[in-house]
């Protein structure tokens, strides 16, 4: 199968909240980019391929929660593929800090980040 992704995913697993219509659902956050994450299946929600919920998630041994607001790209058996829509300054700010951390490239971070601003 031919890799599509056009922003690198990082491992990155920690518990999340999944929010949908003032209802929160939890999962596990599997992996993230910039643009996306993948997820476990919330427990107790059946979701739908575009539905929009938010993802908020908690940097371990800190107060900072990231929270993104997102759709759902695909759905499979064990795994809901989310693609960001919209970041607040604070989360886009410590998920980009998060994502330099685990990439170790400045120049292909750099190039994301021109890639993402080219899509909105």
């Amino acid at each position: 199968m031919e890799n599509r992704r056009h922003f690198t995913r990082i491992i990155f697993q920690r518990p999340a909240l999944v929010m949908v219509n003032a209802q929160h659902y939890g999962c596990h956050l599997l992996d993230l980019s910039l643009n996306g994450a993948l997820i476990s299946h919330p427990l107790g929600l059946h979701p739908d391929s575009g539905q929009k919920l938010e993802l908020v998630f908690n940097l371990a041994g800190s107060d900072i929660d990231i929270k993104m607001q997102c759709e759902i790209a695909h759905i499979d058996q064990e795994f809901i593929g989310l693609h960001c829509l919209e970041l607040d300054l604070d989360s886009a700010t410590h998920l980009k800090r998060l994502i330099e951390l685990n990439v170790g490239d400045d120049k292909l971070l750099h190039r994301e980040l021109a890639q993402l601003a080219s899509l909105e």
